[in-house]
């Protein structure tokens, strides 16, 4: 995952937050499930930014398996 990324992601994570928390002080439910919906967007955006990065490390380590077995196919 990227920096930016991250960054992006906390960012709206820390807002969520803020606005549930001043949603919860001030009774105004809109704004706390605004909150809320904004802190699940970006745990759903962080899920998904791991899960391409398993992906591009399981196509690095196969590669890097497919070219062992073609050296050793080579070398015999």
């Amino acid at each position: 995952m990227g920096i930016d990324d991250k960054i992006n992601n906390a960012a709206t994570e820390h807002t969520g937050a803020a606005k549930e928390a001043a949603g919860n002080l001030t009774g105004n439910d809109e704004l706390k499930r605004e909150g809320q919906g904004e802190q699940a967007q970006a745990k759903v955006q962080d899920a998904g930014e791991k899960i391409k990065d398993a992906a591009k490390d399981i196509g690095d380590n196969l590669r890097e398996a497919a070219a062992k077995i073609k050296e050793g196919f080579s070398n015999k």
